[in-house]
């Protein structure tokens, strides 16, 4: 052979292997864009603080629509091995393997109104020290944007850990399906707190099984931003579905709107000491305006207030029983104290200095308290009337770089 045959022989080779390479670019970007592109616009919000206990957060922007009409078409997902298979199939293209986990989890939530009719909506997310993400997605075909809070040890990256590696970045991908609360461009917004229902010690996760479609614990907070518009479209479209409560642990759900309206959405059963069978539990719901069963503060109250124990009312036998009753409590009284403000007036200071003074770290101090969640991870306040949220970052209310004010102007 000679060296002119040589090199053309090379070059065919050169220029077939390109090519190939090429044509596996072109294949990789039709089936990954959206995903290539959530992934390379995450980004690094707040770094970790060893002197605070606190973990890093992160941003992401999702593109796309990740999927989740195919979600509810295909009946939801009633255990968490089935939502798995199904993010690995349709989000991580059977590459990347997907951990859920749901640990055990404080939190308060409660809504309020300023002087110039301005909705809120309250949230402190308590556990330990934890890795956070903002997810801000723009679905389409008739659902909305929305900026929603996630846990990302829920993926499975725990300890606090950074997202320092291309594998733990792609498994963010399923952060959309994962949000513990958020807003949506229709100024709804819902938080997620546990419940601790059954007997002591055992807690027993709610697992409906009726002939309805299925949703674990966070898709069910998902479809509310999505496609819920009102507190009544949000309460007419949980209905419509089963709840499976993820991790083996148990959930109730607080949901806001702009027009005031407010509601606690709850799943039980007989009494707490005889709640022992998650599928016999049937949803609850008690709006802001309607929920004088709860208690003489909650009838003259207008506003609405959660932590972590069922209102229902009777299931417990004591009030030592209520765990998060000090905060409930403390909640009411920093909105109402002297039982005139029935409207729940307050300002956005007022609202933040709420979320301030019952945060883990400030509570336990003064309270004396020791708990295996004595970390706020992060503060939230919505404002659904101007559809923005002041996020704050492990209770730095003090340090404008752990201070965040979001709006859906990114969808420009």
């Amino acid at each position: 052979m000679t060296k002119k045959q040589m090199k053309r022989i090379l070059s065919i080779v050169g220029i077939s292997l390109l090519s190939l390479v090429v044509l596996v670019g072109i294949v990789i970007g039709a089936l990954w864009h959206n995903e290539i592109a959530s992934v390379v616009s995450i980004r690094l919000l707040v770094e970790a603080n060893a002197e605070n206990k606190s973990a890093p957060v992160y941003i992401m922007d999702v593109k796309g629509d990740y999927y989740f009409d195919d979600f509810i078409e295909e009946g939801g997902a009633a255990t968490d091995d089935q939502l798995i298979q199904f993010i690995v199939d349709h989000i991580t293209k059977g590459i990347i393997p997907v951990e859920l986990s749901a640990p055990d989890i404080g939190c308060s939530s409660f809504t309020g109104v300023g002087a110039d009719g301005t909705r809120y909506f309250g949230r402190n997310y308590d556990f330990s020290t934890s890795t956070a993400m903002i997810v801000r997605t723009n679905p389409g075909n008739g659902r909305y944007a929305s900026i929603s809070s996630v846990d990302l040890q829920f993926l499975g990256i725990k300890d606090g850990a950074p997202l320092d590696g291309l594998v733990q970045k792609i498994l963010c991908l399923a952060a959309t399906y994962a949000p513990l609360d958020g807003i949506n461009e229709a100024g709804v917004s819902c938080g997620i707190y546990m419940s601790y229902q059954g007997e002591e010690g055992k807690v027993v996760a709610t697992d409906q099984a009726t002939e309805k479609p299925d949703l674990t614990s966070t898709t069910m907070l998902r479809m509310i931003l999505d496609y819920a518009g009102t507190v009544e479209e949000a309460v007419e479209l949980v209905r419509k579905y089963d709840l499976h409560d993820s991790a083996n642990t148990s959930f109730h759900y607080m949901v806001a709107d702009a027009t005031g309206k407010s509601a606690i959405l709850e799943w039980v059963a007989a009494t707490d000491e005889t709640d022992t069978d998650g599928t016999k539990r049937e949803l609850k719901v008690y709006y802001n305006d309607g929920d004088a069963a709860l208690g003489e503060k909650e009838a003259q109250d207008k506003f609405q207030y959660v932590t972590n124990f069922i209102v229902t009312p009777d299931y417990y036998t004591a009030d030592e029983d209520k765990k998060g009753l000090d905060r409930y409590a403390a909640i009411q009284s920093k909105i109402n104290p002297d039982g005139t403000n029935t409207e729940g007036v307050l300002t956005r200071e007022g609202a933040l200095d709420i979320l301030e003074t019952v945060g883990r770290r400030k509570w336990d101090r003064r309270n004396g308290e020791s708990d295996a969640n004595g970390i706020t991870v992060w503060s939230a306040l919505y404002d659904l009337t101007n559809k923005t949220v002041v996020w704050v970052s492990n209770e730095e209310f003090d340090h404008p770089e752990s201070v965040f004010t979001f709006d859906f102007s990114y969808l420009k």
